[in-house]
């Protein structure tokens, strides 16, 4: 068995980001799981979630009435 190298994920931020450097959260996906990580620091610890249950995260956001 050979190893494969692993590709790098291709990180993004939302479209809603303000891109002045104050953005939270960065995405990525990579073999059917979303990565999510603070843009801060990108050397960090990434969390890894099912691709499912992140598309489920996402679209039940857009059932969420934000108060401000």
């Amino acid at each position: 068995m050979t190893a494969r190298p692993v590709p790098a994920p291709s990180w993004f931020k939302s479209s809603y980001s303000g891109g002045s450097g104050t953005e939270c959260v960065e995405c990525a996906w990579l073999a059917g799981s979303a990565l999510i990580r603070d843009s801060k620091r990108v050397g960090g610890p990434v969390l890894a979630v099912r691709g499912q249950a992140w598309q489920v995260f996402i679209g039940s956001l857009s059932n969420v009435r934000l108060e401000g």
